[in-house]
């Protein structure tokens, strides 16, 4: 027996071991299939960029004209890069823009031209990954530099206002009052989109649009604030939706440092196909791994629509595959943001320590995770002096678990998009929690026997049943079903199913070539 809750370390291999029989079958086929996201991200690797005069990127013309011509099962790069020496052609913007002209047409090439379109292809794809290895090292030299915040949670703060030129000095404000990591929402609906939009965008709903030019833009601005602050803060953004891939790639050539990546809020809450989220995930993840970015996983919004008491396991069950999934694309235990959240109706008996059960159960399971701490929504009501209270008994929690990133609620959840005087009250309430009992978590151990130990033990059992079912019907059947989020979604439907493509016997990705050759 090891740890607070006294957890079997033989029934902990045994919930890992299942969760690896459970996701082996979805590595597999997304080792075996690609997706046009997955295409455009290795062409923009390999340096297209820009967009039309409609505001569609080259990389998606190019991409389609492809496929319009060879089909995707080969893979982009080859036909590209074979087309680039015949059209005697240097740049693979110029390319784009000439195919998307009709004047270029697309082949796959065989024998020796086949061998330099692959040496082609690899060259300029392994140029666009040294960029993101010099970004890593620049992040590196700037934490040496500013140094981190002096604890642990990280303070998550979230900024939103749709333009992104007001999101700056929103941001900076937030860091010079406490916040570690900014997180910029992205416009409702981007997920969706099956492009990414270009440039500097200043109209969003809900939120700013995610591209690369804002991303330049809020890093640039964090940088200014890390050097006045003397620590460095860093900026969170969305791997998720129809352009996963490229919007990990994105992230590594601007020196992001988290994203959200979790193919399941996709497939739940954005009706995407479940294929192809998971072929985009890994691609996703093996990006984020080569440019050390910690990945947020999305395992609290399972419990904004069911029951966080009756379906607590479906979260541990959920952050045991995405650890399985993560570990194959190469990520490390420190990059491995899991998440859960502090959901459960307040009304419920015991509410607070059924909380901290589910919330040091997930500490005990991945010690050495920086674990993501949501904050309460679904039952937050509108009353800002309750909401304020149930913040405060939510960052209680993160400090009695010892969470490391810890997301900043706010009293007027559910009532308006917050004003930053409602960023300053809820940082207010971060701070005095943290100052106060920060280091509570090296006190508090659970009584032996005693309820939360009970219950941490109960939902481990429950999640080791689900896993062992999971197992018995796969997990795209289990997705099907509905087991998680209660939402059935089938792996034949959903968003995005045309841009799945099995591999051809002479399929070419230089960049998980590469990526997989460093692993």
């Amino acid at each position: 027996m090891t740890g607070k809750l006294d957890l079997d370390p033989v029934l902990v291999a045994r919930a890992r071991e299942l969760a690896r029989r459970a996701g082996q079958p979805v590595v597999d086929l997304a080792r075996s299939h690609t997706t046009v996201s997955v295409e455009r991200a290795v062409l923009r690797l390999a340096g297209v960029t820009g967009a039309d005069p409609d505001g569609i990127p080259w990389v998606n013309r190019l991409v389609d004209a492809v496929v319009a011509d060879v089909g995707l099962g080969h893979g982009v790069a080859v036909p590209v890069f074979d087309a680039l020496a015949r059209e005697g052609v240097a740049d693979v913007t110029l390319l784009a823009q000439k195919a998307a002209a009709g004047s270029v047409r697309f082949t796959v090439p065989t024998g020796r031209a086949a061998t330099a379109a692959r040496s082609a292809a690899r060259r300029a794809v392994g140029a666009g990954i040294r960029r993101i290895d010099r970004r890593r090292a620049e992040r590196d030299r700037l934490v040496k530099r500013h140094g981190d915040p002096a604890q642990r949670p990280w303070i998550y703060l979230i900024v939103a206002t749709g333009d992104i030129y007001e999101d700056i000095p929103q941001a900076q404000a937030a860091a010079r009052a406490g916040a570690d990591v900014i997180a910029v929402i992205r416009s409702t609906g981007q997920s969706l989109l099956d492009y990414v939009p270009e440039g500097a965008t200043r109209e969003g709903f809900a939120g700013t649009y995610a591209t690369q030019e804002n991303f330049r833009l809020m890093r640039a601005a964090l940088d200014e604030s890390s050097k006045e602050l003397g620590r460095y803060v860093r900026l969170t953004n969305y791997a998720s939706g129809l352009c996963m891939p490229e919007m990990a790639t994105l992230a590594g050539l601007e020196r992001l440092d988290m994203m959200l990546n979790d193919s399941m809020y996709g497939i739940l809450f954005r009706d995407i196909n479940p294929i192809r989220t998971f072929v985009d995930q890994r691609f996703s993840r093996q990006v984020h791994a080569r440019a050390g970015i910690i990945i947020n996983t999305g395992e609290d919004n399972y419990l904004t629509t069911a029951d966080a008491v009756d379906e607590a396991h479906t979260v541990t069950v959920s952050q045991l595959l995405n650890e399985f999934f993560a570990h194959e694309a190469g990520l490390a235990d420190w990059q491995l943001g899991l998440g859960h959240a502090f959901e459960i109706n307040p009304e419920v008996p015991e509410s607070f320590r059924l909380e901290l059960a589910h919330a040091l159960l997930a500490r005990e399971l991945f010690p050495d995770a920086p674990l993501k701490w949501m904050p309460p929504t679904k039952h937050m009501t509108g009353d800002v002096f309750r909401g304020n209270l149930l913040d405060g008994f939510f960052n209680l929690a993160g400090a009695l678990t010892g969470q490391g990133i810890l997301l900043v609620g706010m009293m007027t959840e559910a009532v308006v998009t917050p004003w930053l005087s409602d960023r300053d009250i809820a940082l207010q309430n971060v701070r005095y929690v943290l100052g106060a009992a920060g280091g509570l978590h090296e006190d508090f151990v659970p009584a032996p026997g005693g309820f939360i130990r009970r219950r941490a033990n109960q939902v481990l059992g429950e999640a080791l049943d689900l896993l062992e079912r999971i197992g018995e019907q796969t997990l795209l059947t289990a997705i099907a079903e509905g087991t998680f989020g209660i939402m059935k979604r089938p792996a034949d439907r959903g968003k995005g199913l045309a841009g799945v493509a099995a591999h051809e016997a002479d399929y070419c990705n230089p960049a998980t070539d590469i990526l997989e050759a460093a692993a």
